[in-house]
């Protein structure tokens, strides 16, 4: 692999920047300055800091409420303190359910009680501590006691719903059984509710991160038989954060729906299991053979039902309010104190947690603690720097969007920008964020140097890219959700990345009481190399953030990949068309046939109606002109200004995000209002962009449609507005 990675290593590397003239954002006395200070930055980068913080940190289960959590972020206080951060824990009171009661039976065609339990491993000292480590389940399950007949699901998404109701099977009054993987696990318990089950199963298949991909742990890094994958399944998609308080902070006295009333808690009882467990569940499952793609790793055939397994399962709960403790450290601008750039990492697990979210808490740290020890050497930043670790992100995303919406109005006039990171491994950088940010983060990736190819993280990811058959280029994914950039990019407007390593420290440690020190040090990142390098990479792009004369937003790209996203949403519609227009034809073609020949048999297909046009032009039109407004714009040296410009420049940037806001928010949730990025109603964590049109032609709500190409429309031509105030500024 190695000699046939680097000729093509070399051949991307003509396509990048080796050397930058300028800095976005900088002069070129000011690029050279930074570009000075980000070589001083990486130099006292040390790995061995991320080795001893992981071990402190990922020593005990540390959920939002527990002992070890609360001690966890008093020692991080310190740590700020002692580099010369003003610090302060804020801290709110939110909902978390304990479980108390777990039953799961298998109670015909045979018996079987699912064990529910992880077996400790040898050599891996974590995975003994007994009473300590979290028991297995989905927060935000509701209570329940149900039994009925066993439905094999595949996935549990749309498709697989479609696909059942070829078949002519009804989950309606039975209890679904789903594999993790192909969504977010908490769409899975949603759809089946809404197509009448009582019950769900969750379950990890081998075939997905166990011994089919590879040896599975201690041995290797992959799910063993008992390992289960816990995880929230609140309806995130709805609104994320505390559920009794949609909307606003859940501070000490703040009002609370009843528990009853509270949307985002599922509709019917959801429980993860091993694959050990799951298997006797599936093996008692007959009906009609599950289609190929459908079948897992077991040594089984994968049989659909419904029965005649029939389950009985039991789930309570212990609902108390608990504390969820955010650590916000400061360190104050030299020069533009009232404009923040707002850097986090959540600290709570669902057990020890140390690939999921330590290992992106310590690297933030150790970004932290170098841009401080600069600054007492008279490099302070210009903007002040606003370092967050989040409480209660694993059940909901909780002490981050319960932080942003008790700080809205002030993060809406002072925030630049949101950088967030979370779980880090080794392998390729990967960044999703507002466009309006990735000239600046390609020109940042250039400057770093992959730990294990000794080329640039762009390089690398390009050739990866290439190699396996994808768009070569280096750009940003779009955000759905998933961790704590969405309360501040999809409810307030604040520009966000989320950045990260991986691709080469694949395993099945994933929420199960397996992700710990041992496993992260042995499988994931040995050394800390890749968390160096996401150190490296989050603190450059902070500091240039930070130090820029002219924030470093470009809007010639962001303008690309938005009509891209309009392209794609056009296509999709003609699709569908052409689509349902072969389905007719064919159905009018076997009805035509049955006429001429009764006794000859025919496809007994329905017609579909008919998809109608809708007029994309408002959305085209404001697309063009904004092409217009951006090429005019970015004609213009801005880092040639004055500074009094330079200054109503950075006041008007800062809002731009905000401006792709609309404050109704997106059809039945109200609380996602930006009309660029959501995550989809039915995908979780995946993206939709354009969400308010694509969504809708998904759902063939055209009306809806149609007014959301409106609603679209008008955010766009209030963005052009605003392009035009900076051109008018700028000249």
């Amino acid at each position: 692999m190695k000699n046939k990675l680097l000729p093509l290593l070399l051949l991307v590397g003509t396509l990048t920047v080796s050397a930058q003239e300028t800095v976005l954002g900088f002069s070129k006395k000011a690029s050279d300055e930074e570009l000075k200070l980000e070589a001083a930055f990486e130099k006292e980068l040390t790995a061995s800091n991320l080795d001893d913080w992981m071990k402190l940190m990922a020593a005990e289960p540390h959920w939002v409420g527990t002992a070890y959590g609360e001690q966890n972020v008093k020692w991080m206080e310190k740590q700020f303190k002692s580099w010369g951060y003003d610090t302060r824990i804020d801290t709110y009171q939110v909902l978390f359910p304990y479980p108390k009661v777990r039953v799961l039976e298998l109670t015909a065609p045979t018996k079987y009680s699912a064990s529910l339990k992880a077996i400790p491993v040898e050599g891996d000292p974590y995975t003994e501590q007994g009473d300590k480590l979290l028991p297995s389940y989905n927060a935000f399950s509701t209570d329940g006691d149900v039994e009925a007949d066993l439905v094999f699901v595949n996935y549990g998404i749309p498709s697989d719903y479609e696909e059942l109701e070829k078949l002519g099977i009804d989950v309606k009054g039975k209890i679904v059984i789903a594999k993790y993987y192909g969504s977010w696990r908490g769409i899975k318990p949603k759809l089946a509710a809404e197509k009448g089950a009582i019950g769900c199963i969750i379950y990890s298949d081998p075939m997905d991160d166990g011994y089919f991909q590879g040896d599975v742990y201690p041995k290797g890094p992959f799910k063993n038989k008992t390992g289960v994958q816990r995880g929230s399944v609140m309806d995130m998609p709805l609104y994320p954060g505390d559920v009794l308080t949609p909307g606003y902070a859940a501070t000490k006295d703040a009002k609370r729906l009843d528990r009853k009333d509270a949307p985002t808690i599922t509709k019917i009882p959801v429980l993860p299991i091993s694959y050990e467990d799951a298997q006797p569940l599936l093996e008692a499952l007959e009906g009609p053979v599950a289609p190929e793609k459908w079948r897992g790793g077991l040594p089984i055939t994968y049989h659909i039902g419904p029965g005649p397994a029939k389950v009985h399962l039991k789930l309570e709960f212990d609902w108390q309010l608990k504390p969820a403790h955010n650590l916000i450290a400061t360190l104050k601008g030299s020069e533009f104190p009232d404009q923040w750039v707002v850097r986090g990492n959540h600290h709570d697990a669902w057990v020890h947690g140390a690939s999921d979210p330590i290992s992106g808490m310590v690297a933030l740290m150790e970004e932290a603690r170098v841009v401080a020890k600069l600054a007492k050497q008279g490099n302070k930043p210009k903007r002040t720097l606003v370092y967050c670790a989040w409480d209660a992100e694993e059940p909901g995303l909780i002490g981050s969007t319960e932080w942003v919406e008790d700080h809205m109005g002030e993060l809406k006039q002072k925030a630049v920008a949101y950088v967030n990171t979370d779980g880090n491994s080794r392998g390729y950088l990967g960044v999703g964020g507002s466009h309006s940010l990735q000239a600046m983060v390609t020109q940042v990736a250039n400057s770093v140097t992959d730990p294990q190819k000794g080329v640039s993280v762009v390089e690398r990811r390009m050739a990866a890219n290439s190699m396996r058959g994808g768009d070569s280029s280096f750009k940003l994914s779009a955000l759905g959700s998933g961790s704590d950039y969405t309360p501040f990019i999809q409810h307030t407007g604040i520009a966000s990345l989320n950045l990260g390593f991986g691709g080469e420290g694949s395993g099945g440690e994933y929420h199960t009481i397996y992700d710990t020190y041992t496993h992260y040090t042995r499988f994931k990142d040995p050394g800390f190399q890749y968390g160096v390098a996401l150190a490296n990479t989050a603190g450059r792009i902070v500091l240039r953030m930070a130090n820029a004369e002219v924030l470093p937003f470009e809007l010639t790209q962001w303008h690309s990949t938005v009509n891209g996203y309009l392209g794609e949403v056009m296509k999709t519609l003609e699709d569908m068309r052409s689509d349902v227009e072969k389905h007719n034809k064919l159905v009018k073609k076997d009805a035509y046939q049955l006429v001429m020949d009764p006794k000859k048999p025919v496809a007994t297909a329905k017609m579909e109606a008919e998809i109608p046009y809708l007029d994309f032009s408002p959305l085209q039109n404001v697309m063009a002109d904004l092409k217009t407004s951006i090429d005019t714009f970015s004609k213009i040296n801005l880092t040639q200004l004055p500074a009094a410009k330079k200054a109503q420049l950075n006041k008007e940037l800062m809002g731009m995000e905000q401006v792709l806001l609309q404050d109704k928010g997106l059809p039945r949730r109200d609380w996602f209002k930006h009309q660029i990025y959501a995550p989809g109603f039915y995908t979780g964590y995946g993206v939709k962009t354009l969400p308010g049109v694509r969504e809708a032609i998904e759902q063939k709500e055209w009306k809806e449609a149609q007014e959301q190409i409106g609603v679209l429309a008008t955010t766009l031509k209030n963005f052009d507005t605003e392009v035009q105030k900076l051109i008018g500024i700028a000249e």
